[in-house]
């Protein structure tokens, strides 16, 4: 099929002569021949319109010499540029007749004559003969190649099945993979594991250990933003998908327990005009508690921050107890910062319920501290503050935003009233507002002029 298939056709030719051609030459004398007409047609009309110049028994006074022009689908026209022939003029001339005419940078005439009707009769439209003569043959070829489909498909099939095991040899083998070990029990036991991905992207990537078995198969962790939740959750996915695809996974060990689904609440980039964020969310998570057995993997990425946080916080605990309610529940890795759900005793007294945290080190203890250092290793316990004036920092938001933030957080927890933003203008503006009511209280109201005095208080430049 292949040497078929490359002896009938060049994907070049039609990139170095200029216009639409495939079929190589020497498979056809006919295409051949008037391939090689078309491609010198342009030199012999040239020649065709001198010697027809040349008996015309008047002259034009144009900038260009009128010139016979093949044009596709219509056939050979004598083209006059700027100047059409005027009546009288044609009047002497029988075999001139008037086609048409095309407006542009310069205006340009069309005629037949008997020249350009002996070329329609001799050569006709070459361009279309050739397009047609290249089509019946290549459609030869697609009916001879259709006949081999079942082969063709065969070997594509296992092209592709071989390109993608190459494929991932080629990364296990660049980037340290192991061979994980596939087992009937449903558990998840992963020792330093890393993201497929964003371990290409950083310069030193954290790995983190995941062990889930018969207890603690319910995973809520919390930490700050940046601090490598998601990255985390997402790591754990990709290690047990590339473990069932046959890959070696990127981790120094790995026991990955046999999983028939991987749900995902991960915050869906396939958004719609018909659904919110939150609906889409809500939808994963309502399809995720209706079908997760045992074997399932469930992901959740701050579920329940979409709405309210009191109707969160309850779709979020809610959630959990419906997990934890199960005799066997699936593997739940879930990340959050609803932390109320620790502190008011929303969770239910289960063994199937396990808390970890980003760590982060924070010297003074302080929420918005500038000398954070995230470590971004998971360690058993609860995260109970995000840190989100800190990481406005990193995305670089401007100064003034986060400082005014601090005083309104600051103010939040200490339930005082939240200080008014001052400025200068501000400022200004309360000096001004004050020095009127000082006046307006020291105002006379029986003696003094008030037309004067509110002309005084606020004078308006005309």
């Amino acid at each position: 099929m292949s040497d078929l298939v490359v002896g009938v056709i060049d994907v070049q030719r039609g990139k170095e002569k200029g216009y639409e051609t495939m079929v190589k030459e020497g498979l056809c004398d006919e295409l051949d021949e008037l391939r090689m007409v078309y491609e010198g047609l342009p030199d012999f009309l040239e020649q065709v319109s001198d010697n027809e110049n040349a008996s015309l028994p008047f002259s034009f006074g144009c900038r260009i010499p009128p010139l016979i022009v093949y044009v596709h689908q219509i056939g050979y026209l004598m083209c006059f540029f700027d100047e059409k022939i005027s009546d009288a003029l044609l009047a002497g001339l029988p075999d001139y007749e008037f086609a048409f005419s095309e407006e542009g940078e310069e205006r340009r005439f069309y005629y037949h004559t008997q020249k350009t009707r002996e070329l329609d009769n001799l050569l006709g439209d070459i361009y279309h003969k050739i397009l047609d003569m290249e089509r019946a043959i290549i459609r030869d070829l697609v009916c001879r190649v259709l006949q081999f489909i079942p082969q063709l498909t065969k070997a594509v099939n296992f092209a592709a099945e071989l390109d993608c095991i190459l494929s991932l040899a080629t990364v296990a083998h660049q980037n340290n993979y192991v061979r994980p070990i596939l087992t009937e029990d449903s558990i998840l036991e992963i020792h330093n594991g890393r993201h497929a991905l964003q371990e290409m992207t950083v310069d030193t990537f954290i790995p983190n250990d995941t062990k889930i078995r018969d207890a603690g198969r319910i995973n809520i962790i919390t930490g700050p933003n940046y601090s490598g939740k998601s990255i985390y959750i997402k790591q754990v996915a990709l290690i047990v998908f590339l473990a069932h695809i046959g890959s070696f996974v990127p981790a120094d060990s790995a026991i990955v327990g046999l999983t028939d689904r991987i749900f995902c609440a991960m915050g869906s980039k396939s958004m719609t005009t018909e659904q919110s964020t939150f609906m889409i969310d809500l939808h994963q998570v309502g399809t995720m508690l209706r079908h997760a057995t045992s074997r399932s993997l469930c992901l959740l990425d701050e579920f329940g921050k979409g709405t309210l946080t009191e109707d969160g916080i309850g779709l979020l605990g809610g959630t959990i107890s419906h997990f934890a309610n199960y005799g066997s529940p699936p593997k739940v890795l879930l990340s959050t910062h609803l932390t109320e759900i620790f502190t008011e005793n929303y969770l239910p007294q289960c063994e199937h319920i396990k808390c970890y945290a980003m760590s982060v080190l924070n010297p003074d203890g302080q929420t918005s501290n500038e000398d954070i250092t995230f470590l971004y290793r998971l360690v058993p316990g609860q995260a109970l503050l995000s840190f989100g004036l800190h990481c406005a920092q990193l995305a670089g938001v401007p100064n003034e935003v986060v400082q005014r933030a601090g005083i309104v957080l600051e103010d939040m927890h200490s339930k005082k009233p939240t200080r008014r933003v001052t400025s200068e203008k501000l400022t200004a503006t309360d000096k001004q507002y004050q020095d009127a009511v000082t006046k307006l209280m020291a105002f006379d109201t029986q003696k003094g002029d008030l037309n004067s005095f509110f002309q005084e208080l606020f004078p308006v430049d005309l």
